[in-house]
Protein backbone atom coordinates (compact mmCIF):
# COMPACT_ATOMS: atom_id res chain seq x y z
CA UNK A 1 0.00 0.00 0.00
CA UNK A 2 1.65 3.20 -1.19
CA UNK A 3 0.54 6.79 -1.08
CA UNK A 4 -2.19 7.75 -3.58
CA UNK A 5 -1.57 10.73 -5.84
CA UNK A 6 -2.28 14.00 -4.08
CA UNK A 7 -4.35 16.98 -5.19
CA UNK A 8 -2.35 20.23 -5.36
CA UNK A 9 -3.49 22.62 -2.63
CA UNK A 10 -3.74 25.56 -5.02
CA UNK A 11 -6.47 23.81 -7.04
CA UNK A 12 -8.87 23.07 -4.19
CA UNK A 13 -10.95 26.22 -4.70
CA UNK A 14 -12.05 25.03 -8.13
CA UNK A 15 -12.94 21.48 -7.06
CA UNK A 16 -16.31 20.08 -6.13
CA UNK A 17 -17.22 19.10 -2.57
CA UNK A 18 -15.88 15.56 -2.92
CA UNK A 19 -12.61 16.69 -4.47
CA UNK A 20 -12.23 19.44 -1.88
CA UNK A 21 -12.65 16.87 0.88
CA UNK A 22 -10.08 14.64 -0.85
CA UNK A 23 -7.62 17.54 -1.00
CA UNK A 24 -8.16 18.26 2.71
CA UNK A 25 -7.41 14.67 3.64
CA UNK A 26 -4.38 14.58 1.34
CA UNK A 27 -3.14 17.71 3.13
CA UNK A 28 -2.90 15.59 6.28
CA UNK A 29 0.06 13.83 4.68
CA UNK A 30 2.02 17.07 4.32
CA UNK A 31 1.30 18.09 7.90
CA UNK A 32 2.28 14.71 9.35
CA UNK A 33 5.50 14.77 7.26
CA UNK A 34 6.57 17.82 9.27
CA UNK A 35 7.04 15.50 12.25
CA UNK A 36 7.39 11.97 10.84
CA UNK A 37 9.88 10.91 8.18
CA UNK A 38 8.58 8.30 5.73
CA UNK A 39 5.99 5.75 6.92
CA UNK A 40 3.70 6.61 3.98
CA UNK A 41 1.77 3.30 4.15
CA UNK A 42 0.94 3.91 7.82
CA UNK A 43 -0.16 7.49 7.11
CA UNK A 44 -2.36 6.31 4.24
CA UNK A 45 -3.81 3.58 6.44
CA UNK A 46 -4.82 6.14 9.06
CA UNK A 47 -6.57 8.22 6.39
CA UNK A 48 -8.38 5.12 5.08
CA UNK A 49 -9.56 4.32 8.61
CA UNK A 50 -10.93 7.84 8.99
CA UNK A 51 -12.88 7.41 5.76
CA UNK A 52 -14.26 4.01 6.81
CA UNK A 53 -15.17 4.95 10.39
CA UNK A 54 -12.71 2.28 11.50
CA UNK A 55 -9.98 1.86 14.07
CA UNK A 56 -6.26 1.30 13.56
CA UNK A 57 -3.65 -0.83 15.32
CA UNK A 58 -0.04 0.16 14.69
CA UNK A 59 2.60 -2.42 15.52
CA UNK A 60 6.34 -1.92 15.59
CA UNK A 61 9.40 -2.12 17.80
CA UNK A 62 9.96 0.72 20.29
CA UNK A 63 11.36 3.91 18.80
CA UNK A 64 9.90 3.90 15.26
CA UNK A 65 7.57 6.88 15.84
CA UNK A 66 4.27 5.01 16.30
CA UNK A 67 3.04 7.38 18.99
CA UNK A 68 4.47 10.42 17.22
CA UNK A 69 2.62 9.41 14.06
CA UNK A 70 -0.76 9.38 15.82
CA UNK A 71 0.00 12.59 17.71
CA UNK A 72 0.89 14.29 14.42
CA UNK A 73 -2.37 13.05 12.90
CA UNK A 74 -4.29 14.43 15.89
CA UNK A 75 -2.56 17.80 15.56
CA UNK A 76 -3.51 17.89 11.86
CA UNK A 77 -7.22 17.35 12.57
CA UNK A 78 -9.66 19.85 14.00
CA UNK A 79 -10.97 17.19 16.40
CA UNK A 80 -10.92 16.61 20.13
CA UNK A 81 -8.16 14.14 21.02
CA UNK A 82 -7.11 12.34 24.19
CA UNK A 83 -4.41 9.86 25.09
CA UNK A 84 -4.34 6.87 27.43
CA UNK A 85 -1.03 5.28 28.36
CA UNK A 86 -1.89 1.62 28.89
CA UNK A 87 0.00 0.11 31.84
CA UNK A 88 -0.35 -3.16 33.81
CA UNK A 89 -2.19 -1.38 36.67
CA UNK A 90 -4.68 0.50 34.48
CA UNK A 91 -8.32 -0.22 35.35
CA UNK A 92 -11.28 -0.30 32.91
CA UNK A 93 -12.88 2.65 34.67
CA UNK A 94 -9.72 4.67 33.98
CA UNK A 95 -10.67 4.41 30.31
CA UNK A 96 -14.47 4.50 30.27
CA UNK A 97 -15.19 6.67 33.31
CA UNK A 98 -17.11 5.85 36.49
CA UNK A 99 -19.77 7.00 38.93
CA UNK A 100 -18.41 9.42 41.52
CA UNK A 101 -20.16 10.21 44.79
CA UNK A 102 -20.79 13.91 45.39
CA UNK A 103 -21.00 14.59 49.12
CA UNK A 104 -22.63 17.98 48.54
CA UNK A 105 -25.63 16.53 46.71
CA UNK A 106 -25.48 13.04 48.25
CA UNK A 107 -25.77 11.64 44.73
CA UNK A 108 -23.63 9.72 42.27
CA UNK A 109 -22.67 11.48 39.05
CA UNK A 110 -20.94 10.08 35.99
CA UNK A 111 -17.38 11.27 35.40
CA UNK A 112 -16.51 10.59 31.71
CA UNK A 113 -13.23 8.87 30.97
CA UNK A 114 -10.80 9.72 28.17
CA UNK A 115 -12.70 7.48 25.74
CA UNK A 116 -15.23 10.31 25.36
CA UNK A 117 -13.36 12.04 22.56
CA UNK A 118 -13.11 12.04 18.76
CA UNK A 119 -9.63 10.53 18.44
CA UNK A 120 -8.34 8.30 21.22
CA UNK A 121 -4.64 7.41 21.26
CA UNK A 122 -4.41 4.06 23.06
CA UNK A 123 -0.66 3.97 23.58
CA UNK A 124 0.98 0.55 24.06
CA UNK A 125 -2.40 -1.15 24.35
CA UNK A 126 -0.88 -4.61 24.78
CA UNK A 127 0.94 -3.63 27.97
CA UNK A 128 -2.28 -3.81 29.98
CA UNK A 129 -4.13 -7.04 30.91
CA UNK A 130 -7.06 -8.29 28.77
CA UNK A 131 -9.59 -7.08 31.37
CA UNK A 132 -8.64 -3.47 30.70
CA UNK A 133 -8.16 -4.05 26.96
CA UNK A 134 -11.76 -5.25 26.78
CA UNK A 135 -13.01 -1.93 28.18
CA UNK A 136 -12.80 -0.64 24.60
CA UNK A 137 -14.85 -3.43 23.01
CA UNK A 138 -18.24 -1.74 23.30
CA UNK A 139 -16.83 1.69 22.48
CA UNK A 140 -15.13 0.51 19.29
CA UNK A 141 -18.06 -1.51 17.97
CA UNK A 142 -21.17 0.36 19.15
CA UNK A 143 -19.74 3.84 19.74
CA UNK A 144 -21.12 3.89 23.27
CA UNK A 145 -20.09 3.09 26.84
CA UNK A 146 -22.38 1.43 29.38
CA UNK A 147 -21.75 2.25 33.05
CA UNK A 148 -24.11 1.05 35.78
CA UNK A 149 -26.56 -0.16 33.14
CA UNK A 150 -26.83 3.20 31.38
CA UNK A 151 -25.48 3.47 27.80
CA UNK A 152 -23.78 6.75 26.95
CA UNK A 153 -23.09 7.73 23.34
CA UNK A 154 -19.57 8.68 22.29
CA UNK A 155 -18.87 11.78 20.19
CA UNK A 156 -18.94 11.45 16.41
CA UNK A 157 -16.61 10.90 14.66
CA UNK A 158 -14.87 8.41 16.95
CA UNK A 159 -11.63 6.60 16.14
CA UNK A 160 -9.23 4.55 18.24
CA UNK A 161 -5.61 4.62 17.09
CA UNK A 162 -3.73 2.07 19.19
CA UNK A 163 -0.03 1.29 19.25
CA UNK A 164 1.57 -1.94 20.38
CA UNK A 165 4.94 -3.63 20.54
CA UNK A 166 5.40 -7.07 18.95
CA UNK A 167 4.05 -9.80 21.24
CA UNK A 168 7.50 -11.32 21.59
CA UNK A 169 8.58 -8.32 23.68
CA UNK A 170 8.70 -8.58 27.46
CA UNK A 171 5.75 -7.23 29.41
CA UNK A 172 3.13 -7.57 26.65
CA UNK A 173 -0.29 -9.24 26.69
CA UNK A 174 -1.61 -10.58 23.36
CA UNK A 175 -4.84 -8.87 22.34
CA UNK A 176 -7.90 -11.17 22.45
CA UNK A 177 -9.36 -12.21 19.09
CA UNK A 178 -12.52 -10.19 19.74
CA UNK A 179 -10.42 -7.09 20.39
CA UNK A 180 -8.29 -7.58 17.28
CA UNK A 181 -11.39 -7.99 15.14
CA UNK A 182 -12.57 -4.52 16.21
CA UNK A 183 -9.62 -2.95 14.39
CA UNK A 184 -10.26 -2.20 10.74
CA UNK A 185 -6.53 -2.17 9.92
CA UNK A 186 -3.35 -3.51 11.45
CA UNK A 187 -0.44 -1.45 10.17
CA UNK A 188 3.18 -2.46 10.64
CA UNK A 189 5.60 0.38 11.29
CA UNK A 190 9.05 -0.76 10.11
CA UNK A 191 12.48 0.58 10.91
CA UNK A 192 13.42 3.47 8.60
CA UNK A 193 15.82 3.15 5.69
CA UNK A 194 19.34 4.55 6.03
CA UNK A 195 18.41 7.74 4.16
CA UNK A 196 15.29 8.24 6.27
CA UNK A 197 17.24 7.70 9.48
CA UNK A 198 19.82 10.28 8.40
CA UNK A 199 16.91 12.67 7.75
CA UNK A 200 15.60 12.01 11.27
CA UNK A 201 18.97 12.77 12.84
CA UNK A 202 19.35 15.91 10.74
CA UNK A 203 15.99 17.21 11.91
CA UNK A 204 16.88 16.60 15.54
CA UNK A 205 20.25 18.30 15.14
CA UNK A 206 18.42 21.31 13.70
CA UNK A 207 16.23 21.62 16.77
CA UNK A 208 13.17 19.47 16.08
CA UNK A 209 11.41 18.55 19.34
CA UNK A 210 8.97 15.62 19.03
CA UNK A 211 7.33 16.71 22.29
CA UNK A 212 6.37 20.09 20.82
CA UNK A 213 4.50 19.56 17.57
CA UNK A 214 3.27 23.15 17.52
CA UNK A 215 6.81 24.39 17.02
CA UNK A 216 7.08 22.04 14.02
CA UNK A 217 4.36 24.08 12.32
CA UNK A 218 1.67 21.40 12.27
CA UNK A 219 -1.80 22.92 11.96
CA UNK A 220 -5.33 21.49 11.60
CA UNK A 221 -6.17 21.05 7.90
CA UNK A 222 -9.33 18.91 8.11
CA UNK A 223 -12.34 18.80 10.39
CA UNK A 224 -15.67 17.01 10.90
CA UNK A 225 -17.25 18.62 7.81
CA UNK A 226 -14.40 17.44 5.59
CA UNK A 227 -14.65 13.92 7.00
CA UNK A 228 -18.41 13.78 6.47
CA UNK A 229 -18.12 15.02 2.87
CA UNK A 230 -15.36 12.49 2.17
CA UNK A 231 -17.31 9.62 3.71
CA UNK A 232 -20.37 10.49 1.64
CA UNK A 233 -18.21 10.48 -1.50
CA UNK A 234 -16.71 7.09 -0.58
CA UNK A 235 -20.22 5.70 -0.07
CA UNK A 236 -20.98 6.59 -3.70
CA UNK A 237 -17.98 4.63 -4.99
CA UNK A 238 -19.30 1.84 -7.21
CA UNK A 239 -18.63 -1.85 -6.56
CA UNK A 240 -19.37 -4.31 -9.38
CA UNK A 241 -20.63 -7.85 -8.66
CA UNK A 242 -17.29 -9.16 -9.99
CA UNK A 243 -15.36 -7.15 -7.40
CA UNK A 244 -17.66 -8.28 -4.60
CA UNK A 245 -17.13 -11.87 -5.75
CA UNK A 246 -13.36 -11.32 -5.82
CA UNK A 247 -13.37 -10.13 -2.20
CA UNK A 248 -15.46 -13.13 -1.13
CA UNK A 249 -13.20 -15.55 -3.01
CA UNK A 250 -10.11 -14.15 -1.27
CA UNK A 251 -11.67 -14.49 2.18
CA UNK A 252 -13.03 -17.98 1.49
CA UNK A 253 -9.61 -19.08 0.27
CA UNK A 254 -8.09 -18.19 3.65
CA UNK A 255 -10.61 -20.50 5.35
CA UNK A 256 -9.35 -23.37 3.20
CA UNK A 257 -5.64 -22.67 3.72
CA UNK A 258 -3.83 -25.61 5.38
CA UNK A 259 -1.61 -23.12 7.24
CA UNK A 260 -4.51 -21.52 9.11
CA UNK A 261 -6.70 -22.68 11.97
CA UNK A 262 -9.02 -19.71 11.41
CA UNK A 263 -9.62 -17.81 8.20
CA UNK A 264 -11.23 -14.45 7.49
CA UNK A 265 -14.83 -14.06 8.67
CA UNK A 266 -17.64 -12.33 6.72
CA UNK A 267 -16.95 -9.25 8.85
CA UNK A 268 -13.42 -9.29 7.47
CA UNK A 269 -14.77 -9.48 3.92
CA UNK A 270 -16.97 -6.46 4.60
CA UNK A 271 -13.96 -4.60 6.00
CA UNK A 272 -11.85 -5.39 2.92
CA UNK A 273 -14.53 -4.10 0.58
CA UNK A 274 -14.89 -0.94 2.68
CA UNK A 275 -11.17 -0.16 2.68
CA UNK A 276 -10.89 -0.90 -1.06
CA UNK A 277 -13.65 1.64 -1.74
CA UNK A 278 -11.86 4.26 0.34
CA UNK A 279 -8.58 3.56 -1.47
CA UNK A 280 -10.30 3.84 -4.86
CA UNK A 281 -11.76 7.22 -3.89
CA UNK A 282 -8.41 8.46 -2.61
CA UNK A 283 -6.81 7.61 -5.93
CA UNK A 284 -9.45 9.67 -7.75
CA UNK A 285 -11.83 6.98 -9.02
CA UNK A 286 -15.53 6.44 -8.30
CA UNK A 287 -15.32 2.67 -8.86
CA UNK A 288 -13.29 -0.18 -7.36
CA UNK A 289 -10.82 -2.29 -9.35
CA UNK A 290 -9.00 -5.50 -8.28
CA UNK A 291 -5.80 -3.57 -7.55
CA UNK A 292 -7.65 -1.61 -4.85
CA UNK A 293 -8.56 -4.88 -3.14
CA UNK A 294 -4.98 -6.15 -3.39
CA UNK A 295 -3.56 -2.90 -2.01
CA UNK A 296 -5.59 -3.17 1.21
CA UNK A 297 -5.67 -6.95 1.66
CA UNK A 298 -2.64 -7.24 3.94
CA UNK A 299 -3.44 -4.47 6.47
CA UNK A 300 -7.14 -5.39 6.52
CA UNK A 301 -6.78 -9.16 6.88
CA UNK A 302 -3.45 -9.94 8.58
CA UNK A 303 -4.88 -9.69 12.12
CA UNK A 304 -8.07 -11.64 11.29
CA UNK A 305 -6.39 -15.02 10.60
CA UNK A 306 -4.70 -17.48 12.93
CA UNK A 307 -1.78 -19.72 12.02
CA UNK A 308 -1.59 -23.37 12.94
CA UNK A 309 1.23 -24.01 15.44
CA UNK A 310 3.09 -26.26 12.99
CA UNK A 311 2.94 -23.59 10.27
CA UNK A 312 4.21 -20.98 12.69
CA UNK A 313 7.13 -23.23 13.62
CA UNK A 314 7.99 -23.52 9.92
CA UNK A 315 8.28 -19.74 9.61
CA UNK A 316 4.93 -19.10 7.92
CA UNK A 317 3.52 -15.62 8.62
CA UNK A 318 0.02 -14.16 8.17
CA UNK A 319 1.37 -11.87 5.45
CA UNK A 320 2.88 -14.76 3.50
CA UNK A 321 -0.42 -16.68 3.64
CA UNK A 322 -2.43 -13.70 2.37
CA UNK A 323 0.15 -13.01 -0.34
CA UNK A 324 -0.10 -16.62 -1.52
CA UNK A 325 -3.90 -16.40 -1.55
CA UNK A 326 -3.80 -13.23 -3.66
CA UNK A 327 -1.49 -14.99 -6.11
CA UNK A 328 -3.84 -17.96 -6.57
CA UNK A 329 -7.33 -16.44 -6.53
CA UNK A 330 -8.39 -15.57 -10.09
CA UNK A 331 -8.59 -11.83 -10.75
CA UNK A 332 -11.80 -10.64 -12.46
CA UNK A 333 -11.32 -8.95 -15.80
Amino acid sequence: MSAPPSVPAETTKSLGNGDTARASLEALRSEIAKAVVGQDPAVTGLVVALLCRGHVLLEGVPGVAKTLLVRALAASLDLDTKRVQFTPDLMPSDVTGSLVYDARTAEFSFQPGPVFTHLLLADEINRTPPKTQSSLLEAMEERQVTVDGTPRQLPAPFLVAATQNPVEYEGTYPLPEAQLDRFLLKLTVPLPSREEEINVLTRHSEGFDPRDLQSAGIRPVAGPADLEAARNAVARTKVSPEIAGYVVDICRATRESPSLSLGVSPRGATALLSTARAWAWLTGRDYVIPDDVKALALPTLRHRIHLRPEAEMEGVTPDSVITAVLAHVPVPR
